[in-house]
């Protein structure tokens, strides 16, 4: 069974970027983006990559963030 845990400071997110584990989020209690990777952040916005061509921007206040370790 995965292991989800939550992307909660800018740490997180580092430790996220680094080792490259694929994150789930949510947005308004529904599941949004599942499998991809955090490739950027800042403050305000999240970064996710799940293809070569295809990046999606979430806004931190908006989303959660969860690590999902196999």
């Amino acid at each position: 069974m995965p292991i989800n845990r939550p992307l909660l400071t800018d740490s997180d997110f580092q430790e996220a970027v680094d080792r490259k584990l694929p994150v789930r989020v949510f947005q308004d209690d529904h599941l949004v983006n599942s499998g991809a990777t955090v490739v950027r952040f800042t403050d305000s916005d999240v970064v996710i990559q799940s293809r070569v061509s295809d990046l999606t921007y979430f806004a931190r206040k908006s989303c959660q963030f969860y690590e999902v370790r196999p």
